[in-house]
């Protein structure tokens, strides 16, 4: 909540300075991220973000406008923020091209969260009950930032859904993983161990779909709303947000999430 009013204020005051021809403070998307991640990202100064071990990554590469598919393969920090994320019943179906946080800048996670092709996030990793009143069994997923608590927390909110929603949650399709995006070059989120995958039986997934004869592909989903809300009540962006839906899937964002809380407070649109 206090993350939320802060980043709500910055919106407000980037505004101000805007119309008023000041200096504008920092970025309000950047200053989310700081907020986020406080035990790895310490400031924004300048072009800058600073990590705590004193790495410094530029948010701007200085590129410009870039198509969609350079977004994701060559993304800068403020690239990921190139979309908003809209929460609750807000933001789907997405229109062409729209997939909020789907575009990651990978030295960031990996500085974060480590690299799986190193070895560097196994020893993180930590059990989690899956659905225990349910019997959903057990997940491993990273400690780093808060993940494990996030679902320990998204786990008991969901364990106590009427029992007609566990079609959607139990078998899970898993959490750490260390493998590429199917199709691409780009590490997926589950090599960090900071997302996980609902049942793939009642799942969409864009690549599963057929184009229409415009190329564009049909928005598909069939999980609930209540449970999407719960998962982004505790930091968890979903793939049914995205134009290349991959509605089984949550991950672990939280600087969208607080975003996202900001920008309904300020227009009255959506909640989590």
């Amino acid at each position: 909540m206090r993350l939320t009013i802060l980043l709500l204020a910055g919106l407000q005051l980037a505004a101000t300075c805007a119309t008023s021809g000041t200096a504008a403070e920092p970025d309000p998307k950047i200053a989310a991220l700081v907020a986020a991640y406080p035990d790895h990202i310490a400031a924004q100064e300048g072009n800058e973000l600073v990590m705590k071990d004193g790495t410094r990554l530029p948010i701007d590469d200085g590129k410009g406008e870039k198509p969609f598919e350079t977004l994701l393969n060559e993304p800068d920090i403020g690239d990921q923020f190139y979309v908003p994320y809209k929460l609750g019943n807000a933001g789907f179906p997405p229109g062409v091209d729209e997939d909020p946080g789907r575009v990651r800048f990978e030295p960031l996670f990996r500085k974060m969260y480590g690299d799986c092709q190193k070895g560097e996030v196994e020893g993180k990793l930590v059990t989690v009950k899956w659905l225990p009143k349910n019997k959903g069994g057990s997940v491993q997923v990273t400690s780093v930032n808060g993940v494990a608590k996030a679902l320990e927390a998204v786990s008991a909110e969901l364990d106590e859904l009427p029992a007609k929603f566990m079609r959607y949650l139990k078998p899970s399709a898993g959490t750490y993983n260390c493998r590429v995006i199917a199709g691409t070059k780009r590490m997926s989120m589950h090599s960090y161990a900071a997302s996980i995958d609902i049942n793939t039986k009642v799942s969409d997934y864009w690549r599963w779909a057929k184009a229409e004869k415009d190329g564009k592909y049909p928005y598909k989903n069939q999980i609930p709303i209540e449970i999407v809300e719960i998962f982004e009540k505790h930091g968890f962006i979903w793939g049914g947000k995205w134009y290349h839906y991959d509605t089984m899937h949550f991950e672990y964002r939280p600087e969208l999430i607080a975003l996202g809380r900001a920008r309904s407070g300020e227009v009255g649109t959506g909640s989590p």
